[in-house]
């Protein structure tokens, strides 16, 4: 199926709702024309309506722009694990409030299915995060899957400023990065503490999530470096590509997994696809 087909049919597993999407062309800026075709989606032996949009977006390659409008019986639940040490490495007696944040798991789910063929292939498939700030709340409303060069162990973001286009355009803050580990366990490794690092020091909220469909122990991690130990850590370090990073001084790990993380399956979201 080409995602430039201006019509298609798409199966889902469970009902969710009414969901759209865009085929965009990209010679030229955006535009208000459309054309509208109607398919439906295929929900445990019930269908129901999806609208298929062909609109015009300043990107040198096609999009795919999924909306996933807000779940029936929704419900929010916390990803429970100990609280971090948020000490400042410049402020050690300050403490830093993280505003809570709300993803979809179903955003989850869909990535994975995005990048099926290169897990199956063994390379990695990464994705920005974009979130809106409402009421104290940071909630992911938007997946970027950039053009990317990717190995077993390594996916490198290309043409950054087609995600910055996006984002700018959304109001967005980017709070977060997903990438797969197609045959490793669920992990930050060197290079992703770096990656980590760079989102962490803009946004303080953000969080690396690792999809590990291998590891049998867990499938997945949500993490964030911890503060002030890996980021001071990182702050200093010179080192790049895969190398065992130095211990924090205050006794803590490099990173750790998020405390502010909730899933809110009645979250809408955007999924836009670059490659």
């Amino acid at each position: 199926m080409s995602i430039t087909d201006p019509c298609f049919r798409i199966i889902k597993e469970e009902e969710s709702g009414l969901a759209s999407f865009y085929p965009w062309d990209s010679t030229t800026s955006i535009s208000s024309r459309e054309s509208v075709c109607t398919t439906f989606v295929e929900s445990q032996g019930k269908c129901q309506h999806v609208s298929v949009h062909s609109v015009t977006l300043s990107s040198p390659s096609p999009v795919l722009s999924c909306v996933q409008k807000e779940a029936r019986n929704s419900h929010i639940s916390h990803i429970s694990v100990a609280d971090s040490d948020t000490q400042s490495c410049n402020e050690p007696t300050a403490l830093k409030v993280l505003q809570d944040v709300h993803i979809s798991a179903r955003l989850m789910e869909d990535f994975l299915e995005l990048a099926r063929e290169n897990t199956e292939k063994d390379l990695e498939t990464c994705g920005t995060l974009g979130a809106k700030l409402e009421e104290g709340t940071f909630y992911v409303t938007t997946l970027i899957v950039p053009k990317q060069e990717s190995s077993s162990n390594s996916c490198q973001a290309m043409n950054d400023e087609e995600v910055f286009a996006i984002q700018n355009e959304r109001s967005l803050s980017p709070v977060g990065w997903i990438h797969t580990h197609p045959s490793q366990s669920c992990f930050l490794s060197s290079i992703d503490l770096h990656t980590q690092y760079s989102y962490q020091v803009m946004v303080p909220e953000a969080f690396a999530i690792v999809m590990a469909p291998t590891d049998t122990s867990r499938t997945y991690g949500i993490f964030r470096l911890t503060d002030p130990g890996g980021m001071c850590v990182l702050k200093e370090c010179q080192e790049r590509g895969f190398y065992p990073h130095k211990e924090p001084e205050d006794g803590t790990p490099m990173y750790e997994q998020c405390s502010n993380v909730y899933k809110n399956s009645n979250l809408r979201f955007e999924i836009f696809d670059l490659r």
